[in-house]
């Protein structure tokens, strides 16, 4: 190991901080500095295993590509603490993973599964949804134009629409009832939210990892009870929804463990909406404050498709995922051994100045957009379809009628540095 190869340890600590995903400029000044000045650079940090910082956009991509070398399952899947790696493994009688979805997955188990669901988010099969996803999506607009007091109203798009739209349209999906939609998105935000006081589950931040850890399972807990009655229910009568898919599937012609059932529930319940949530209001802010974009795309409607792309690429809600080296290797000129953890920085690939012209400006006819939000390779994002066509149709719907709009306050970003994105988007607007 060479002196070289080691990041400034308040660089690196602007990684791992949710405080700093919060406050957005001080990720991106840490990012920024790491692209250019060490891109693959080791963090050494008191109290978590080192790890390298996977900052630029082929890098992210090649370590993505190599699923048998850069495994997602070994170890930890998501950033966490040497403390909450023993809490995790105590608890679960020594596996890292509190749950077991495509995430933590490798061959061959990660094809099998996936290919359990993966119909249902072909754009073909997308296709026969998208009147009814129209019908959500305009409804949504409506109550929009309805506020309105004299020509003009505010609201808090993040609580009043960028919440509620996709998490209707993968409840539906899923065959939930819209009266457990609230307990849904409350569970999704403690399970995503476990370090930000607003939306963790005790209303404050973890006072130890133990803490910490033990919110976060019990939050898993309540959705388990919660889909384990889905399971039963589906097992006795099958519907045409996507948990008849689950409750019913089979590996290897036996029928799927109750455990791999339940976090298989779980990842579409969360990230089926949570993150075309943050996407869809990192539109609105980033329009809000970029008028010359929003009158570009209201101009032009196909721009639309451009817009989804942008606003995926300027928010890239899902900030990192981790990935385990299971032989030794050498990537950007450094030896990576075997067992080394390296952080795929999602961030950072999507603001890479050798990809992206001025990748601080939001442009929504920027193209080509090589955007790395949703991933690559074997785990790339099973919903991207689905999310893209939730976001296209809401624009369609919205960006015609809309007349006007600026911020009506400050808008704040979630503490997470694993899932992030908007909080409150107080804005103002007009519509026909």
């Amino acid at each position: 190991m060479t002196h070289a190869e080691v990041l400034p340890l308040e660089i690196a600590a602007a990684v791992i901080d949710p405080k700093a995903h919060a406050d957005g400029t001080r990720l991106h000044d840490a990012l920024t500095w790491i692209r250019a000045n060490n891109p693959l650079g080791r963090a050494e940090i008191e109290g978590f295993d080192p790890f390298w910082i996977v900052s630029k956009h082929a890098d992210i991509l090649e370590v993505s590509r190599q699923n048998s070398l850069f495994h997602s399952g070994d170890r930890q899947t998501t950033f966490t603490s040497q403390d909450g790696d023993r809490k995790v493994r105590e608890m679960t009688g020594g596996s890292p993973h509190l749950v077991r979805t495509l995430v933590q997955m490798d061959e061959p188990d990660h094809f099998k599964y996936r290919a359990m669901t993966q119909s249902w988010f072909m754009p073909q099969n997308l296709k026969k949804l998208e009147g009814r996803i129209r019908e959500i999506a305009r409804g949504f607009v409506d109550k929009m134009a309805v506020a309105q007091k004299d020509g003009v109203a505010e609201c808090d798009f993040v609580a009043d629409v960028a919440l509620h739209y996709p998490l209707h349209v993968i409840m539906e999906i899923m065959g939930v009832p819209e009266a457990d939609e609230p307990r849904m998105l409350k569970l999704t935000q403690e399970l995503f939210g476990a370090s930000d006081p607003d939306m963790s589950r005790e209303g404050a931040s973890p006072i130890s990892v133990d803490d910490g850890v033990a919110n976060i399972q019990a939050v898993i807990a309540d959705f388990f009870l919660y889909f384990n009655a889905i399971t039963e229910a589906r097992r006795v009568e099958p519907k045409d929804d996507l948990s008849s898919v689950i409750a019913n599937g089979r590996i290897d012609g036996e029928p799927i463990s109750a455990f791999e059932a339940m976090s298989y529930y779980v990842i579409v319940a969360t990230a089926g909406h949570d993150t075309t949530s943050s996407s869809t209001a990192g539109a609105m802010w980033a329009l809000a404050e970029n008028p010359d974009e929003l009158a570009k795309v209201k101009a032009d409607l196909s721009l639309i498709p451009g817009l989804v792309e942008e606003s995926i690429r300027w928010t890239t809600p899902v900030r990192h995922f981790m990935r385990s080296a299971t032989a030794d290797t050498e990537l950007r000129g450094r030896k990576i051994s075997k067992g080394d953890w390296l952080l795929l920085a999602y961030p950072s690939g999507n603001r890479d100045e050798e990809v992206f012209d001025e990748p601080f400006a939001f442009r929504v006819d920027r193209a080509p957009n090589k955007q790395l939000a949703f991933g690559y390779g074997a785990h790339l994002c099973l919903g991207q379809h689905l999310a893209k066509m939730e976001m296209r149709i809401l624009w369609e719907e919205l960006l015609p009628r809309l007349t006007r709009l600026e911020m009506a306050g400050g808008p704040r970003l979630s503490e997470g540095m694993f899932v992030n994105g908007p909080k409150y988007l107080p804005i103002r607007y007009a519509m026909n």
